[in-house]
């Protein structure tokens, strides 16, 4: 496999973007490869080089790279513009459609990134509640803003850095920690700092350092003591949503948050987020209140009718329950290959998500820790050698798309057995 090309192209990005790249987790050493093309499950570099894709963007290619019916809508709304600055019948639709799936969204408001709906989210509930704190799990990851960014998992875990320099303690002064599945740690901390406690965030399926599952009974004890001592539950559904469930994870697990956020899946793979959430907390955010929002993409038009043909897609052709089915076919023979070349290896995952843990099956952010992570990346290239992209690093998912054939899904597991021995 050549990849001459993309080892030029670095040595010229190195001198034009720090790292070489424009997000850490695309720094795959000793240089990436650099993308020219996708489709359907399968992707594409400079030096035409293609890979069968289980990254798929991170999460948002739900449907693969390029579904012909995401394509037709971008276009059809490229025709029409593709950024006015005014509302759009389009975005009332969408958002009509968001919260008739999700319990917990009476309103909802249209952001660009995960990051900025899990930042909005987090102050609307400070606002709602007039309370400065909030909780978040160990190494969960709520995107990259200040207060968010302490013991981060994803790019932030991988560098080795729990925190991030340029951010003042003062900024995270207010952000409490608790390990994952614990749901004592999680009482003994609302009980500590109920007075000044306005919000629990959390990720119901812990997916940049994973997937790592929450243990039976976990979120709707999650749900219990925060409705009790009243705490604002948010549900980060960034990846979740649209991928466990059209109601996303607090669909499958039969909880629901008092506010939710979502991204990636929503846009079909274009920009967008969305934090939402019960009436009486999202309508304090500007115009109609005083918690200030705004943004010239929130609601672009492009965004928006991608994701309306998204969910099309996903409502007209049932498309969870074939990749559950898939899922589960993927985790059952990847275990069976742990267990016959006798590693120590676990298999963990649920729906279309999918990973081995270099390790013990993980139940949190330390349990990961544990695990083999020089020997993952090790892993990570004999893969890529064999054709097959999965996430460069141990803390993250790989995913499943409605693109992958079985002949794709054949080639991954033998490439597992290849590489694994």
């Amino acid at each position: 496999m050549s990849l001459d090309k993309s080892r030029e192209l670095y040595q010229k990005a190195r001198n034009l973007l720090p790292g070489g790249v424009s997000s850490p987790v695309r720094a795959i050493k000793p240089y990436p490869f650099y993308t020219r093309s996708a489709n359907g499950s399968k992707i594409t570099d400079i030096d035409g080089n293609e890979y069968i894709d289980f990254c798929l963007a991170y999460g948002p290619n739900i449907l693969g790279h390029a579904h012909p019916q995401v394509k037709e809508a971008i276009n059809s709304q490229l025709e029409k513009g593709w950024l006015y600055g005014t509302p759009t019948e389009a975005e009332v639709d969408l958002a009509d459609r968001i919260a008739g799936m999700y319990p917990s969204i009476d309103m909802l408001r249209f952001v660009s990134t995960g990051t900025e709906a899990t930042m909005s989210a987090l102050r609307a509930a400070r606002g709602f509640t007039g309370k400065n704190k909030f909780i978040k799990i160990e190494g969960g990851f709520h995107g990259a803003h200040d207060a968010v960014l302490v013991k981060a998992g994803s790019g932030a875990t991988t560098l080795g850095k729990p925190d991030s320099l340029g951010i003042p303690e003062d900024f995270t002064k207010h952000t409490l920690q608790v390990p994952f599945n614990d749901i004592e740690a999680l009482t003994d901390m609302i009980e500590k700092y109920s007075d000044d406690l306005a919000a629990f965030i959390l990720e119901p399926v812990m997916g940049n350092i994973g997937p790592v599952l929450p243990e039976e009974g976990y979120l709707k004890e999650v749900r219990k003591v925060t409705e009790e001592n009243d705490v604002v539950l948010i549900f980060d559904e960034v990846i979740t949503g649209f991928r466990l469930a059209m109601g996303g994870a607090q669909e499958y697990y039969g909880v629901t948050p008092d506010m939710t956020t979502l991204g990636k899946i929503v846009g079909g793979g274009m920009p967008i987020g969305v934090f939402g959430g019960k009436k009486e907390i999202i309508e304090m955010v500007a115009p109609s209140g005083s918690v200030y929002q705004a943004g010239t993409f929130s609601g672009s038009p492009t965004s928006v009718a991608a994701g309306l043909a998204v969910l099309d897609v996903l409502e007209k052709e049932n498309v969870h329950k074939k990749l559950d089915e898939t899922g589960n076919k993927v985790r059952s023979a990847l275990t069976d290959i742990v267990s016959d070349l006798n590693l120590d290896y676990t298999v963990s995952g649920i729906s279309s998500m999918f990973k081995i843990f270099f390790g013990d099956k993980p139940l949190d952010y330390q349990d990961v820790l544990k695990c083999d992570k020089e020997g993952y990346v090790k892993f990570f290239y004999k893969m890529l050698d064999s054709g097959i992209f999965i996430p460069p690093s141990q803390f993250e998912t790989n995913f499943l798309s409605t693109a992958h054939t079985e002949e794709d899904i054949e080639k991954v597991l033998e490439a597992y057995r290849t590489n694994l021995r």
